[in-house]
């Protein structure tokens, strides 16, 4: 069944994901060679719960931390370790956050310090992947058009997108129906309407689409053992372009001044 939100709702995950915006912003400080995922997890829970938010990942299914921290092949769900950041490092990581009964869900992939062009490149196209994905998401359409436009945009600059893991509504639950996939025909898929709440979150492969699980029951990485980048935003859908309900600003700001 898909939730639709009224507009009271929909400032109740704009909150939300205000926290979740700022958490990664504080994640984007500590983003350098020499600190561990696990230290960057730890800030991380705590700066959710200073600002009168619960983790929404942690206990998640059994998910055993705040927050998902995905390295160079890892596409998804990365338990953080005791894995030290290297220079030339891509890291995703993937934030929720629970407040006023409602979830905000946002992803962004990181550099660490200098990195190939081709690796540069991808992260770029999968940025752009996003943000194509959200021009779709207006009242009428439907999810396929997201969809496609996704996939189109990764396929011709020589990139592959995962097929297992796919977007999701968003709302008092951390997935609602619909899904979206990055892949797809236009045409197809659940007509968007206003007050529809979704995470749109490409994962984009250097290599092969495949993907497996890790023996950690949670970690999906590359089978090629090749970069995957993921972006993602929540977004609401109203009568014109969609609200995107996160924001990369926090994060981007961080990122320059640590030039």
């Amino acid at each position: 069944m898909v939730f639709y939100k009224t507009d009271d709702e929909i400032e109740l995950l704009r909150q939300s994901n205000l926290v979740v915006s700022k958490t990664m912003a504080e994640v984007a400080r500590w983003m350098k060679p020499g600190i561990t995922t696990r230290k960057i997890d730890e800030m991380a829970d705590r700066f959710i719960r200073d600002h009168g938010g619960v983790p929404g990942f942690l206990n998640y299914n059994g998910f055993p931390k705040s927050i998902c921290i995905s390295v160079n092949s890892q596409v998804v769900h990365g338990i953080p370790s005791g894995y030290i950041l290297k220079e030339g490092d891509i890291v995703s990581v993937d934030c929720g956050v629970c407040m006023n009964g409602f979830h905000g869900d946002s992803a962004y992939t990181f550099s660490i310090g200098e990195i190939s062009e081709d690796v540069m490149k991808l992260l770029r196209i999968t940025k752009e992947c996003l943000y194509l994905g959200i021009e779709q998401a207006k009242e009428g359409n439907r999810v396929g058009e997201i969809s496609w436009h996704i996939q189109q945009h990764a396929e011709k600059n020589g990139f592959s997108v995962v097929r297992e893991l796919v977007g999701h509504g968003v709302g008092k639950d951390l997935h609602e129906k619909p899904e979206v996939p990055n892949y797809g025909r236009r045409g197809t898929g659940v007509i968007m309407r206003k007050g529809l709440t979704i995470a749109i979150e490409p994962m984009i492969n250097m290599g092969k689409k495949e993907v497996k699980q890790e023996q950690d029951g949670w970690t999906v990485s590359t089978v090629d053992g090749k970069p995957s980048a993921h972006f993602e935003h929540s977004v609401a859908i109203t009568k014109g372009k969609a609200e995107i309900l996160s924001t990369f600003d926090f994060i981007e700001e961080v990122l320059e001044q640590n030039k």
